[in-house]
């Protein structure tokens, strides 16, 4: 009986010292996400799912999720993957990717992608953003960490 209790107990420690937040997100024809804001817990797994809800073809309305380092203005480094050259085929250009703490693929319509990272240790927010060209004026979120 002490064995049973002590495989339930190191079961539910080990669930708590890993857990995941997990957290959906869609974008749509209308070049908005479905949620503009998200909390995580600083340190913890996140397993982020990312959908393109639209229809319309992925050269036109291709959609990706590019969460920002503290400090990155969403609609800055919009402008600074434009310049970097990003496009309807290569939205996050690789010269930008410094500024980024994770990102999703161009996703075209019905695809979607699930991308895991750890949330930063420390406390803040990070702005989220689409850099399908021209998107990043309407598609932005925030990642609060706590």
């Amino acid at each position: 009986m002490k064995l049973f209790f002590a495989v339930i107990l190191s079961s539910f420690v080990f669930s708590i010292l890993n857990a995941v937040t997990k957290v959906s997100i869609s974008g749509n024809d209308l070049m908005q996400f479905s949620l503009k804001e998200f909390e995580v817990k600083a340190g913890e797994e996140v397993e982020l799912e990312f959908k393109n809800a639209g229809s319309l073809p992925k050269i036109a309305m291709g959609h990706n999720l590019v969460i920002l380092k503290e400090g990155v203005s969403a609609i800055a480094f919009g402008g600074k993957a434009m310049q970097a050259g990003a496009n309807a085929t290569n939205a996050l250009p690789d010269s930008v990717k410094g500024d980024v703490l994770a990102f999703t693929k161009l996703l075209g319509p019905g695809e979607t992608e699930v991308v895991k990272f750890t949330a930063p240790k420390k406390p803040g927010i990070h702005q989220f953003v689409c850099t399908f060209p021209g998107h990043y004026a309407m598609m932005r979120g925030v990642m609060v960490v706590k």
